[in-house]
């Protein structure tokens, strides 16, 4: 059997240099400062003892009233616009290949905290095998009325496990039965996790543990490293580098090693589980 490296990735400040929502849509409903979007955010989670991402959603939805009509399709064409960091759009089919030349099959997917309808705007939208974000509900009349799905910073980590297990829909509940070692469709230590700060701890942390690789990104731009240096200094993290994407790049250079370690260990585990099928175990 192929085996499977499931590279997993926040959004914002990962993959794109700033948050999707102030690409645009924050202008269009008159917060020309992001800075005070994510204020009033802060504050109305605070004040009502609200999930902060479910507040940032309700003022999306209210700062639309009157100037934009809030549907899927809206979110999306904002998505569309989502600036990447330098090598994204090929990266992913690029690190499919070099895994397939050495007989491991490389999925990608996304656990963000940000807008699922933005993320599926994007151009690389359809490079996901799957996008785990938060979400809206959309009446009869294609209007967005109330939340959907909610991805915040701790419940991130039961994505995850369903692609482990390979349970990827939400609401399937297999996701806590008991699989076998040997019967697990994407062990841990085959997992990447991608991430740029403190929200993403708890799947870095997860992913450590079971032999796992955990990335920190931080912008080239800036070159400001404090953060990921922060993350390692407290093994919340293995690797770091720029979120350039390029060929040939840190991370580049990074993934493929990881993808060759991943062909190796196999190799190892195989002998082991078929040592244990002749001694009858």
């Amino acid at each position: 059997m192929t085996p499977v490296l499931a590279i997993c990735y926040d959004f914002d400040k990962t993959l794109s240099p700033d948050n999707m929502q102030a690409q645009g849509y924050l202008q269009a409903i008159n917060y020309e400062d992001q800075d005070e979007f994510w204020k009033e955010t802060i504050e109305l989670a605070n004040s009502h003892e609200m999930d902060s991402n479910l507040a940032w959603m309700y003022l999306m939805l209210k700062g639309a009233r009157g100037k934009e009509i809030f549907r899927k399709e809206m979110l999306m064409d904002y998505g569309a616009k989502v600036e990447l960091y330098k090598g994204v759009r090929d990266w992913f089919e690029r690190t499919r290949r070099y895994g397939e030349e050495r007989g491991v099959k490389v999925e990608h997917y996304i656990i963000s905290s940000g807008s699922k309808e933005m993320i599926e705007g994007t151009v690389i939208a359809g490079e996901f095998e799957k996008i785990y974000a938060s979400s809206f509900f959309y009446d009869d009349d294609g209007i967005a009325v109330w939340p959907a799905q909610v991805v915040n910073f701790t419940n991130k980590t039961q994505f995850l496990f369903r692609i482990s297990k390979g349970v990827l829909d939400i609401n399937d509940s297999r996701v806590n039965d008991y699989f076998p070692p040997d019967k697990i469709r994407i062990p841990f230590r085959n997992f990447v996790y991608i991430g740029d700060s403190e929200t993403d701890i708890p799947c870095m942390k997860l992913v450590n543990s079971y032999g796992g690789h955990s990335i920190g990104v931080y912008d080239p731009e800036t070159g400001n490293t404090d953060r990921v240096h922060k993350l390692i200094q407290e093994n919340r993290i293995k690797y770091f580098a720029p979120a350039d994407y390029t060929e040939g790049s840190e991370m580049d250079c990074l993934i493929k090693q990881i993808i060759n370690k991943t062909a190796e260990a196999d190799k190892l585990e195989r002998i082991y589980y078929d040592k244990l099928a002749e001694a009858g175990k």
